[in-house]
C-alpha cells in the first residue's frame, strides 16, 4: 500500500492500463490564415486500432505531427500514454513511432544494413543489433530481400521495411500516416495484415488513411475529418447507421443523361446524388424500398434508360458522401510545404 496514496500499486498499475492511450482535447493548429486543425478531440484506447479517415488537405497529417510531438498546437490540449505533448514531449518521444507516408531509409544500404543502423542508434551494440535487424526481417517477411539494397525493393517491401524500421524498440503507439498510399493490392494486403498483428500484440495504432476499405477493414473505431474538424466518429457499424440502410445504386444505360438523372434522384429523395468517378452510375440515401421505387419509376418515366439498380447497405464512401458533400479521395487543397502529404 502506498501511505501517501492509500493505493495499492495493483490498483494503480489497473487505472493506468484502463486510461485512454491518447486523449486530445481542442486540438489547433494554423498555419497563417489557414487553420490546418481545428478544435479536434479524440479518445484513443490502448491496444486498439483507431483511423483519421479524410481527403487529402484534411489535416490528417498536422494532427499526427502534434500528437507526435513534431508540431506545437496553438490551442487545445492532448496527452500520449499519460504524458503531455507539449511539457512532457520528451516522455511522449519514448513511447512513440512514426511511420510517414515516405519511407526514410538509405537507399544505398540493404534492408539489413538499414536496419542494424538504426539499432545501433536505439543503443543495441554488436551482435545483439544484428540479431534486432534479423528478427525484424523475418518478422516481416523480408529475410529473402535482407542483402538487397534498398533502391532495388518493390513499394510494398520498402513500406513494409519502414514500417520495420519503425519498431527497432517496441513503442506502445504507432503512428502510421496512409501507410499504404501508392501500393498495388496484394502489397496492401500485406500491411493490414502486419498492422493487425502489432495490435493484437498490445501495440495502440493511430493510422490516417483516405481509403475507406482500409478504415472498414482494420479500425476498431474511425473519425472522420474534413478541413480540419472533426464531423463524425464511431465504429464503422455506428457510422453507417446515421444515414440509415436504405442505399439506392441506379446504373444508367447513357452516361450523358447522368446530370438530368442527378437532379430528378435529388428531387426525388431529397439527398445529394454521388457520382461515380467513371460516370455513369449514382448513389443516394433512399430510406426505404417504397421511395426507391418512386424515385426509378420518375426515371423511367423521364425516358432515362437504367442498366442496373438496387438497394443496399451504405459504404462508408456512401457515410463520408453524406457528411461532407463530397468524395474522400483527390480533394485537392492548398497547404505549407511541411504539411503537403496530408
Amino acid at each position: 500500500m502506498d501511505q501517501h496514496s492509500g493505493r495499492n500499486p495493483s490498483q494503480e498499475d489497473a487505472a493506468s492500463l484502463a486510461a485512454p492511450a491518447i486523449v486530445a482535447k481542442g486540438l489547433v493548429k494554423s498555419y497563417g490564415e489557414l487553420r490546418a486543425i481545428d478544435g479536434i478531440d479524440l479518445k484513443v484506447q490502448r491496444g486498439s486500432i483507431f483511423a483519421i479517415l479524410g481527403p487529402n488537405g484534411a489535416g490528417k497529417t498536422t494532427l499526427i505531427r502534434m500528437l507526435a510531438t513534431l508540431a506545437k498546437p496553438d490551442g487545445g490540449s492532448a496527452a500520449v500514454m499519460g504524458f503531455d505533448i507539449v511539457t512532457e514531449a520528451q516522455k511522449v518521444r519514448s513511447e512513440i513511432a512514426l511511420t510517414g507516408q515516405f519511407a526514410s531509409l538509405d537507399e544505398d544500404l540493404t534492408g539489413r544494413e538499414n536496419l542494424i543502423l538504426l539499432a545501433r542508434l536505439w543503443g543495441f551494440r554488436g551482435a545483439d543489433a544484428r540479431k534486432r535487424a534479423d528478427d525484424l526481417l523475418v518478422a516481416f517477411d523480408l529475410a529473402d530481400a535482407a542483402n538487397k539494397q534498398v533502391k532495388d525493393y518493390s513499394g510494398g517491401m520498402r513500406r513494409r521495411l519502414d514500417i520495420a524500421a519503425s519498431l527497432v524498440v517496441t513503442p506502445s503507439v504507432l503512428f502510421l500516416d496512409e501507410p499504404t498510399t501508392g501500393l498495388d493490392p496484394k502489397a496492401r494486403q500485406d500491411v493490414w495484415r502486419m498492422i493487425r498483428a502489432l495490435a493484437a500484440s498490445g501495440v495502440t495504432i493511430l493510422l490516417s488513411t483516405q481509403y475507406m476499405e482500409e478504415a472498414d477493414q482494420l479500425a476498431a473505431r474511425i473519425a472522420v475529418i474534413d478541413h480540419g474538424r472533426k464531423i463524425a466518429e464511431g465504429t464503422n457499424r455506428e457510422l453507417k447507421a446515421q444515414i440509415g440502410t436504405g442505399m439506392l445504386h441506379v446504373s444508367l444505360t447513357d452516361p450523358q443523361k447522368i446530370d438530368q438523372a442527378s437532379k430528378i434522384l435529388s428531387a426525388q429523395l431529397s439527398h445529394p446524388v454521388q457520382r461515380s468517378p467513371e460516370g455513369g452510375d449514382l448513389t443516394v440515401i433512399a430510406g426505404d424500398a417504397a421511395a426507391a421505387n418512386r424515385a426509378v419509376s420518375a426515371l423511367i418515366a423521364a425516358g432515362i434508360e437504367i442498366s442496373d439498380f438496387s438497394l443496399g447497405q451504405p459504404s462508408l464512401d456512401t457515410v463520408f458522401f453524406a457528411l461532407t458533400g463530397h468524395a474522400a479521395v483527390n480533394e485537392e487543397t492548398t497547404v505549407p510545404a511541411e504539411e503537403h502529404e496530408s
